[in-house]
């Protein structure tokens, strides 16, 4: 795969945020994938295999039924490909303990993915959780 095309997977993959997307992960992800993500949806940091991954997407549609993503910038070399996002969700469900807020929230992020095959094998993902909470008014 080129680095375009990888760049290109990397964008599917964070797609799968976005409401309404329709990609499957067994094509965007390695049976072994790892998602590292500091700070973790629960607090600290965390490294999940693609079933926890999975399952934390779909607590977050459950908690945001509206949400977009952006792609600010890309930059790929050899098998990682590095993409700076910035999501746009509304609260329309709960979300971590506390009920639907319906406001809107946008937050920052960077997630640099690393490919093998043809397939996205591990990812680090760091992100304004801050924002996000503070924006839903969940902190002051």
């Amino acid at each position: 795969m080129t680095i375009d095309d990888n760049k290109a997977l990397s964008r599917r993959a964070l797609n799968l945020w976005a409401s309404r997307n329709q990609e499957i992960f067994e094509d965007v992800f390695a049976e072994t994938y790892i998602n590292h993500q500091e700070p973790a949806v629960e607090g600290g940091v965390s490294d999940e295999p693609l079933a926890i991954y999975k399952q934390l997407l779909r607590d977050f549609h459950l908690a945001f039924g509206t949400s977009t993503v952006r792609i600010l910038m890309q930059i790929g070399e050899g098998d990682l490909v590095a993409t700076r996002w910035e999501f746009t969700a509304a609260q329309t469900g709960p979300y971590l303990g506390h009920p639907a807020s319906g406001r809107e929230a946008t937050w920052t992020g960077i997630q640099i993915d690393r490919h093998k095959d043809g397939k996205i094998a591990e990812s680090w993902v760091d992100w304004d959780k801050y924002r996000l909470l503070e924006t839903l008014g969940l902190i002051g």
